[in-house]
């Protein structure tokens, strides 16, 4: 895996991206889920998209990432998402970065760093790890101002509440 800061190369794609995927985090917001959005997209298309929704779906695999991946292996008809790039808002968590190294996807393009439980070089680094078999292109601060302003914002809105 080779990590990748920002370059005008991939900067304006990648900005389009990740304009999808907080729109998909602004859905997980306005449902009363933690706000993390994610596209996957192979050949310039949205193969899928998901945001989080373990609440709503009583599911804790339902995170942004698992809720995208499910929607693009359903559209390309196998859960090898070989070429595409995931775009999501939070960096992923174990979980998600153990289902995007099995659905071998070839790049993950995240907003802001998690350093309670990034699995993509805050905590852990799996999409490096050599001893596994798939390693991911990681390219890391891409909307991060945007992510992290809205997961701030919605923790704001949690912590005002009373008891």
């Amino acid at each position: 895996m080779v990590e990748r800061g920002l370059t005008p190369r991939t900067l304006a794609p990648d900005m389009l991206w990740m304009a999808e995927a907080l729109q998909e985090a602004l859905r997980a917001e306005a449902a009363g889920e933690v706000p993390i959005g994610a596209v996957v997209v192979r050949d310039d298309t949205v193969i899928g998209r998901g945001h989080n929704a373990p609440i709503a779906l009583c599911d804790p695999t339902a995170h942004a990432e698992v809720q995208a991946l499910r929607a693009a292996a359903r559209t390309v008809g196998n859960y090898r998402l070989l070429g595409a790039t995931v775009y999501v808002t939070v960096e992923p968590c174990l979980m998600c970065m153990g289902a995007l190294l099995h659905a071998r996807v070839a790049r993950l393009v995240f907003g802001c760093a998690d350093p309670k439980s990034g699995a993509a070089g805050s905590l852990y680094n799996t999409a490096r790890d050599a001893r596994l078999n798939h390693q991911i292109e990681v390219t890391r601060g891409v909307g991060e101002e945007d992510s992290r302003a809205l997961l701030q914002r919605f923790f704001r809105k949690k912590r005002a509440k009373p008891c």
